[in-house]
Formats: structure tokens, sequence, C-alpha cells
């Protein structure tokens, strides 16, 4: 069996009916994982759920819509997804939110609230409510899509940047308390990647031309190039990377 093989695993995937989610929820089906489609709205969900399975040929993801935002929704997703597949494999932390983009000085505390409820308070309630299952069965993998927003500052995006690097914090938590457990913990780093949730930077000629010009590779990411990252470290080719984290931004910040 490949060391990339995910047969027999039930992956959970927030944020996953576009974009980077929904690459890497496609690619977990392809390498033989069921896959919990999840975002807020069910008509999203349930259509990229038949895209997948169309694709693949079987019935491997099932749409389950839930906020990230509201806790009894995030017990919800758990519930009816160990109720549909038994088991929660790996955990990929994938949904998240940026209502501002500024001076931290015009933001307004409501906004800084949502960007730390969403991106950091509901990532760590969603590991808390996983983590039981793999510690019993002494095996799991949990994935927070992060950010190079986490390793360098902004003037644009500073409550961002600051929840990315909190979501840092918590995998290498999680691996240094759990490892003795077998579960592997690991954050993504991407760089900017050409999805609706970075439309606002890529979008925008300014931006796009700053970006291409500290970039080696002289372009931005597509979605699917960071799914491969989160099937080496949801498979076994993974099991000894722990409380990591993954960059891949086409050489940004090692360029400087």
């Amino acid at each position: 069996m490949s060391l990339f093989s995910l047969k027999n695993k039930s992956v959970l995937i927030t944020g996953s009916s576009r974009g980077i989610g929904k690459s890497i929820a496609t690619q977990c089906a392809i390498h033989g994982a069921k896959v919990i489609i999840s975002s807020r709205k069910k008509d999203m969900c349930e259509k990229t759920a038949e895209e997948i399975n169309s694709l693949v040929g079987s019935d491997k993801a099932y749409p389950i819509a839930a906020s990230i935002s509201e806790p009894e929704q995030l017990n919800y997703l758990v519930d009816k997804t160990k109720e549909k597949l038994k088991k929660i494999d790996v955990l990929i932390c994938n949904a998240a939110t940026n209502p501002f983009m500024g001076s931290m000085l015009d933001m307004t505390i409501e906004q800084f609230d949502k960007v730390m409820h969403n991106n950091v308070r509901s990532n760590q309630l969603l590991c808390n409510l996983c983590l039981p299952g793999m510690i019993e069965k002494e095996d799991g993998s949990i994935i927070i899509i992060s950010s190079i927003a986490a390793i360098k500052g902004s003037s644009m995006l500073g409550a961002y940047n600051i929840s990315k690097a909190a979501d840092v914090m918590i995998v290498k938590n999680i691996a240094a308390e759990f490892g003795h457990k077998n579960i592997r913990a690991n954050s993504i780093a991407p760089g900017l990647i050409k999805t609706d949730f970075a439309k606002g930077l890529w979008e925008n000629p300014e931006i796009l031309k700053s970006v291409l010009q500290t970039n080696p590779m002289r372009r931005i990411g597509e979605p699917d190039e960071i799914a491969g990252a989160a099937i080496m470290l949801s498979s076994k080719a993974g099991n000894y990377i722990n409380g990591q984290t993954i960059v891949i931004d086409g050489g940004t910040i090692a360029a400087g």
C-alpha cells in the first residue's frame, strides 16, 4: 500500500466546500478516505460532495453544514461525523475569517474578537472535541491551515496574522501533550493562494504586484498545491512529522 494511501481513513475538514478546503477534500477522497464536507451553507456542501463523489465514482464525501462561530454547531458537526463515519482519524481545520483589512488602529474590538473567535477559539474547541477519540485509539492527525501571516508582520492584516500565529501554537501544544498517544498535530502555512477567500488581495493590482516581486517563483499558488502537504500529513508518509509548520509559499519567506 502507498505511504500516501488514506484507505479506511475518516477525515473531517472545515471550510471544505470551496478553495483550499475543497482541494484537500477532493485529494483525500482520491486517496481513499471518506470525507466530511463542511461549511456554513448546506447547498454548497451538498454540491461539493456531489462533485467529489462523481469524480471518484463512489460515495466518499458527505455534507454536514455547520458554522465554526457557534460552539453548539461544532458539537453537532463532530457528533454527526461520528454518526456517519463512526470515527475521526484526521481533523483538518481550514475554515477562517478576516472581516477587516487595514490599520490595527482602525479595527473595532468587535472585528478583532470575531477573528479570534473564528480563527483560534473554534479550532481549539474542535480539536478538543476530536482528541478524546484519537487518544482512545492511540492514533490521529490534526492539521490546521495557518498562513505565512503567522510568520511575518503586516500593516494591513494584523489581527489575522495574530490569529494564524496562535493556530501554529495550538498544534505545537497538542504535539507536545499527546504525541505519546501517537497523535500528530501540524500546521500548513500557505502564501497567497488563488481562492475566493484571498480575492481581496490577488485581485488588487498593487498588492498582487508587490507579492509577485517578492516571490522567487513570480506567481501566486493554487489550492491543489496545498492539498499535497495535507495528504502527506494525513497518511503514513507523515507519521513522524509532529508539531511542525510546513510553509508553502513559492519561496517568499525564504527570500526575505
